[in-house]
């Protein structure tokens, strides 16, 4: 009978830890007064959301890309993409993360290959928009064959070839709507004459091609060797409607 006791006050007690440890409440003193004072546990998604906004944040600072000109809004929609694709298993090259930022005139250097391993900024240069996107600016973005205008969007590095530009790397556009006609496009990465300090200095802006990104002659070869074969390229502007409507941002 006493061990009978005894287990049924055990369980009372195990009952009422338990309850005193899940019930959203604690003591607040107000004016010398103590009032309940209900406080919502935080979720767990929430918690892991504020870490991983914190990591970003860190290796925006570490990489002092705020200095280079790199909006922190882009970065972290960069890092965003990057992470989705990843998690999907779209990436076969994982070190590298390629952003360019359209928000800037193409006489600053607006191109952004980072070491996401080693929080290392590995290039940051030149690249051009199409010639209907805009003149000194990017403004006008199309999906559509003969537009000649640059598209937004997340795509994938694949393959190299040589071609009437040399040597050159084919872009798969991710997002359906913005950028998917990359390849029938011939949307790639090349060398231009056009992209050059000496060009800035002669007009004002880079020369621009017929949307594709195209980089400097000298800087063609080291960029594409190091991001092709299945990194990710971003290509940011702010425009609203791409940012509202990209399923990639908003998965």
């Amino acid at each position: 009978m006493k061990i009978f006791r005894v287990y049924r006050l055990y369980i009372a007690a195990v009952v009422l830890m338990f309850f005193l440890v899940h019930t959203p409440f604690g003591i607040a003193v107000s004016n010398g007064m103590a009032k309940k004072m209900i406080f919502k546990p935080i979720a767990v998604d929430a918690v892991h959301e504020e870490e991983a906004a914190s990591s970003v944040k860190y290796m925006y600072d570490s990489m002092q890309l705020s200095s280079m000109g790199l909006s922190q809004e882009a970065f972290e929609y960069a890092i965003k993409g990057y992470t989705y694709l990843k998690n999907k298993g779209k990436l076969l090259n994982e070190r590298t993360l390629s952003i360019i930022d359209f928000t800037k005139p193409s006489s600053q250097k607006r191109l952004y290959v980072i070491d996401v391993n080693n929080y290392k900024v590995l290039f940051n240069t030149y690249v051009a928009h199409g010639q209907n996107t805009g003149q000194e600016y990017a403004n006008q973005f199309s999906n559509k064959a003969e537009s000649y205008q640059s598209s937004l969007g997340f795509y994938l590095t694949t393959g190299t070839y040589m071609g009437k530009n040399g040597f050159s790397m084919q872009l798969d556009g991710l997002e359906y709507g913005f950028n998917d006609r990359a390849s029938e496009r011939a949307i790639v990465m090349h060398g231009a004459p056009y992209v050059s300090e000496e060009f800035i200095r002669q007009r004002g802006f880079l020369g621009r091609s017929h949307g594709c990104p195209a980089v400097s002659p000298q800087l063609n070869k080291p960029i594409i060797d190091k991001i092709k074969n299945g990194s990710c390229l971003f290509i940011y502007s702010d425009n609203k409607t791409y940012l509202s409507r990209s399923r990639i941002l908003n998965a």
